[in-house]
């Protein structure tokens, strides 16, 4: 319980103030316990980022994860829906956590193991995909992991914070049309 509590206020001083201001002073003062108290949980600041990070991340992965399920729909569609959670995600966060967007930005950029795991994840849904998609005789795919990297490398210009945020028109198509374009790729020629 308290780890959660620690959390929480942690992250909602990175969305006030920022995470790189913030201090574990400040979440335990806002808590009302010795920074010692919190250290107990977190051996560090940058394991509070982590955390934080891991529950943005978990969030996101939840929204792709019921994308991906997607009953009665195509492999396609699926697909196409994780794609633009993945999007709409890094696009709302950047636009309305501009503090938080700010921290994936620095994680991605510093190559924290809550990024890797998190793109480990993605890819793993995506290759699900690319497998169902073969089963049900949509896809005309030789080798669904390499299918389904090539889809995760493709879609990264509309999911990876740095790219959206700082980028966000950079002569880049839609990312519909990238789908579209995607989605053609996997399919047998007529």
């Amino acid at each position: 319980m308290t780890r959660c509590r620690i959390l929480e206020t942690a992250e909602k001083a990175f969305r006030e103030i920022g995470y790189q201001k913030t201090t574990v002073a400040d979440i335990a003062r806002a808590l009302r316990m010795s920074p010692a108290n919190v250290y107990r949980f977190f051996d560090s600041k940058k394991a509070i980022h982590e955390a934080v990070i891991k529950r943005l991340m978990d969030e996101t992965e939840q929204r792709v994860a019921i994308a991906a399920q997607g009953p009665g729909q195509s492999a396609s569609a699926r697909l196409t829906s994780v794609i633009l959670v993945l999007h709409r995600a890094c696009v709302e966060r950047c636009d309305a956590n501009p503090r938080m967007h700010e921290m994936v930005e620095a994680a991605v950029a510093e190559s924290w193991d809550v990024c890797a795991h998190h793109i480990e994840r993605i890819g793993s849904m995506i290759e699900t995909l690319v497998r169902d998609g073969i089963t049900a005789g949509e896809f005309a795919v030789d080798d669904p992991a390499t299918a389904a990297a090539c889809l995760h490398t493709a879609v990264l210009r509309y999911c990876h914070p740095t790219l959206v945020s700082r980028y966000p028109d950079a002569g880049v198509p839609p990312v519909e049309a990238m789908i579209a374009f995607l989605l053609r790729s996997l399919r047998a020629p007529a």
